[in-house]
């Protein structure tokens, strides 16, 4: 790295020195610094100036804005190395509440009070016609930016990752709605003949999440063996579905059903194959979605929802279609079931992530602990 100093009269000088090529264009980029005193004090001050560079310390001071900064990020990396879906988020999160407030300000003066008043406008008046946002939708902004301004310190245009001094509000937690069994029968009774009875009835049996029912196709399901493959999950962007991978690695699994389900299953492809008969489409081939929509193709997930909100609604029964997920989970942890199998069969990253989801449901099985203990105590007091 070089530089000069060069006199501009009297006792006043410009140091010029070059600061690398531009992470972000790859333009050289050329550092010009006043200074006045004397000629050996300013080519000191050239070393330091290109010794603080060196280190990391001293970054361009470039008039590039939060916002010119977030659109190069979203052009250059985000596009390039996040989902469809995730992209789509990432930047409605950026336009609606970063752009308009601090998109003005130049990343290199931008600091953790910024961010804190951000985060304290946005809780206050963030939301639609200047309501509250939540803190858990404070907190995906705080993660988006986190990991645009990491990238910014990564690629040197700021010396530090301001977003990491600064914590996002705290998200209270939220009660996970459960079904009782007299609710699962009275929705099950209401769907009887309705398209979404079979995968209402498949996510309640094996606690699958929505896309990834609705990537399933009649190929993954082997009905000698009562067991489905969960390899694809479906998502939906703006305008389009996409046929993506699980949300995790272990979320390719395969999920023993009951022989209830199996027979539900079995009768869903009977109706469906004489509905596409009826159509002059043929039996549903293996590749074909087990939960198509009526043409015979995927079926779009906010569509599901929504069908599924109105069912609800007219039992005025408060679940969504997680809430069926959640529901699976607690029978099984009634009953019993270790963790460890639980974890697998709805396809968590790991049993921490449902420990951490499910522990106050685990802590109830303590009771049921005790009395195992106290029938294994009877035993042996009764041989005694």
């Amino acid at each position: 790295m070089t530089g000069h100093v060069r006199r501009r009269g009297g006792s006043s000088w410009e140091i010029k020195f070059e600061l690398g090529a531009d992470p972000l264009t790859g333009k050289r980029r050329i550092r010009y610094v006043a200074f006045k005193g004397t000629k050996r004090a300013a080519e000191l001050e050239l070393a330091r100036l290109v010794a603080q560079n060196a280190a990391g310390e001293g970054v361009d001071p470039s008039k590039s804005t939060v916002a010119e900064f977030i659109e190069r990020w979203e052009r250059d990396w985000a596009t390039a190395n996040v989902g469809p879906k995730t992209l789509e988020r990432y930047r409605q999160l950026l336009r609606l509440y970063v752009r308009p407030r601090i998109g003005a300000v130049r990343i290199q003066k931008l600091r953790a009070v910024h961010l804190n008043e951000l985060y304290s406008t946005l809780l206050r008046s963030g939301g639609q016609d200047g309501a509250a946002l939540s803190a858990r939708s404070v907190g995906h902004v705080h993660r988006v930016l986190h990991r645009a301004l990491g990238h910014a310190a990564t690629w040197g245009v700021v010396s530090q990752n301001v977003a990491s001094l600064v914590a996002p509000p705290p998200v209270p937690d939220e009660e996970i709605k459960i079904l009782t069994e007299d609710q699962i029968g009275a929705i099950l009774r209401h769907l009887e003949g309705r398209t979404l009875r079979p995968i209402v009835s498949f996510l309640l049996g094996t606690g699958a999440r929505r896309g990834e029912a609705l990537a399933i196709r009649w190929g993954d399901v082997n009905f000698q063996k009562n067991v489905v493959r969960i390899e694809r999950s479906l998502e939906q962007t703006k305008g389009s579905l996409r046929v993506k991978s699980p949300k995790t690695k272990n979320g390719r699994r395969s999920v023993t059903v009951s022989p209830w389900l199996a027979a539900e299953l079995r009768s869903h492809r009977a109706r469906q194959d004489e509905r596409r008969l009826a159509l002059g489409m043929g039996r549903a081939p293996d590749d074909s979605p087990v939960f198509a929509g009526w043409n015979g193709e995927f079926r779009s997930p906010s569509r599901l929802s929504q069908d599924f909100a109105a069912a609800m609604d007219a039992l005025n029964i408060d679940c969504t279609l997680h809430g069926l997920r959640h529901t699976h989970v607690s029978q099984l942890i009634a009953a019993g079931l270790d963790v460890l199998t639980i974890s697998r069969r709805i396809g968590h990253a790991s049993p921490a992530i449902t420990l951490n989801v499910y522990s106050h449901m685990f802590s109830n099985t303590d009771t049921r602990a005790a009395d195992i203990m106290e029938a294994t105590f009877a035993k042996i007091r009764g041989t005694e």
